[in-house]
């Protein structure tokens, strides 16, 4: 069994790194591990190399609180030219992998709202009514009509970004 160290504690995200494990490695393959560690990027995430970065220092921060894993897990969202998406990596003794996730364009008045400087979670939870969206179906769960949810596209990035780890080619 893997031990799996997830740079979050957030549910949606766990979720989804749990079901990619299991879709990959086999049910009952892991044992999740979640630690809150520092990203050292602002907290809404702008631009594709700000997301990653948060990503990448993520995974940096979890190593450093639990080193003996046999990997580490890190999803940064941001925003990037007018639609949320997320970075993921993924981390193992001696390989890296890394995918981005699908984009949900967002609506002009939240695009507006963020460069104002407020967080994607916080304009659409004030929107909706709904608390901590964000570790819930997300705004993506919101605009698809629950078709996809941030767990659900979360959970395909991080399928992708593992596959350094199991297929011979890499």
């Amino acid at each position: 069994m893997y031990q799996v160290v997830t740079a979050t504690k957030n549910p949606a995200k766990i979720n989804a790194i749990l079901q990619a494990f299991e879709i990959i490695f086999g049910e009952g393959s892991c044992h999740i591990i979640a630690v809150d560690v520092e990203s050292g990027v602002p907290e809404q995430p702008m631009g594709s190399a700000e997301t990653l970065t948060g990503a990448r220092q993520r995974i940096l921060n979890a190593r450093k609180v639990y080193p003996q894993a046999d990997f580490w897990v890190a999803i940064e969202a941001g925003i990037d030219e007018g639609s949320t998406f997320s970075w993921v990596v993924i981390e193992n003794s001696d390989k890296r992998g890394e995918a981005r996730s699908a984009s949900l364009p967002l609506p002009a008045s939240i695009r507006e709202a963020v460069a104002q400087g407020e967080t994607l979670g916080d304009v659409i939870s004030r929107s909706t009514g709904i608390e901590q969206l964000g570790r819930k179906e997300g705004a993506i769960g919101i605009f698809t009509k629950g078709a996809l949810t941030r767990s659900r596209v979360y959970s395909q990035a991080v399928v992708l970004a593992l596959s350094p780890f199991h297929h011979p080619a890499y």
